[in-house]
């Protein structure tokens, strides 16, 4: 097996990479009785979602006190599990993730359903920029109460979410707009300034694997691991970075069970534990296959909990070419769904259907669902 790379550039690349906490948990995906059908409201958008986007400042969330509405199409879903607590909307200038803080969206938001946004008294912020890096993703929410670790919370009072977000009349599924390379976002790009972002889109032909030429390596897959969650997920001696070439993960994602069985495998066990540059707390194999002191019991020194995974893939064949990182939730429905054989091995292409967002300024398609990824013949 090749040496599996450890280096500062995971950092950039995974959403892949903060405290998943808030990103992915479990979510419901089964079915509610069905809601009462409601009366769609009839309101008037006064604000585009690129013009929304123009007003967010880098670094400085905004409680937004001016009487701005937008309108958009709901372009996503959480039935199975790869959307946690937010929806995303889009208009034609761009798209935008409302927080909601709710399970089982999907059965009060529907795919193609009309959204108004009354955002006074909501806060904007962006989720993923990184200075030196580049942006991530303008969205909208509520004031996080000086918790400096995102720039906005969940709306998770159902007074608010009724006064803020209303449902208008379901006009049809948004088709997803077929991009080509020179169409994709800049790592500094925003809604306003390249009108794909945070809209549904299609991407053909992407390749296994991409080249990062700034350190030389070839990127397959990442993972961000925790030795435990409970702690703090920003300790270096907590986290354990799973990236680079050979890293033996052959699905979209892990859930619980998939996650024990690459752990109990052995092949993470020379994987070093700290972050880059500071591997001080010695492997992944150090802290398998304890003996509890007290109950002589064997137990595991490292969380086995579900874990998402960014697959890199590249707009041209060999890792060359735009990075392109399918993002999966290690609680979707389709966690363990095996990829391709033929695509890990480069011989064949895929193509994507997905929401396109920014991390660090690094391009992220997050699906709806594993049919929204296809094998080219």
């Amino acid at each position: 097996m090749k040496k599996i790379f450890i280096f500062a550039a995971a950092l950039l690349a995974f959403s892949s990479c903060q405290s998943l906490k808030e990103e992915w948990q479990p979510v419901f995906t089964g079915e509610y009785d069905k809601p009462a059908v409601n009366q769609p409201v009839d309101m008037e958008a006064n604000t585009t979602i690129a013009e929304l986007a123009a007003m967010y400042e880098t670094g400085k969330p905004w409680t937004v006190d001016k009487n701005i509405v937008i309108s958009g199409i709901v372009s996503t879903t959480d039935k199975y599990g790869n959307f946690y607590k937010s929806f995303y909307i889009q208009d034609e200038t761009g798209g935008i993730e409302l927080k909601l803080g709710k399970n089982g969206l999907y059965n009060d938001y529907l795919p193609g359903q009309r959204i108004y946004v009354d955002c006074r008294d909501l806060e904007l912020g962006m989720y993923g920029y990184k200075s030196g890096s580049g942006n991530g993703m303008v969205q909208i929410g509520f004031n996080n109460g000086g918790d400096d670790t995102y720039e906005t919370s969940y709306i998770e009072s159902s007074i608010l979410i009724d006064t803020h977000v209303f449902k208008g009349e379901v006009e049809g599924e948004v088709k997803p707009i077929v991009i080509d390379a020179e169409d994709l976002p800049g790592e500094n790009d925003t809604q306003n300034t390249n009108n794909n972002i945070g809209k549904l889109v299609t991407i053909r032909n992407l390749h296994y694997s991409w080249y990062d030429s700034r350190y030389g390596d070839m990127n397959e897959a990442f993972a961000l691991l925790y030795i435990d969650s409970n702690k703090d997920k920003k300790a270096s001696s907590n986290r354990i970075f799973i990236s680079g070439e050979d890293t033996g993960i052959t699905t979209w994602a892990m859930s619980e069970e998939k996650m024990d069985e690459y752990l109990t495998s052995g092949i993470w066990d020379g994987v070093d534990i700290g972050n880059a540059n500071d591997y001080n707390y010695g492997t992944v194999g150090d802290y398998k296959d304890k003996i509890d002191p007290i109950s002589g019991e064997g137990y595991y020194g490292i969380d086995r909990a579900p874990y998402s995974v960014s697959q890199y893939f590249s707009t041209e064949p060999g890792g060359a070419g735009t990075c392109v990182q399918i993002r999966t939730s290690g609680y979707c429905r389709f966690a363990d769904t095996e990829i391709d054989p033929a695509v890990l091995s480069g011989d064949k292409t895929i193509n994507v259907t997905g929401i396109l967002t920014l991390y660090q300024g690094r391009i992220q398609v997050t699906v709806n669902n594993i049919t929204d990824i296809t094998v080219n013949p």
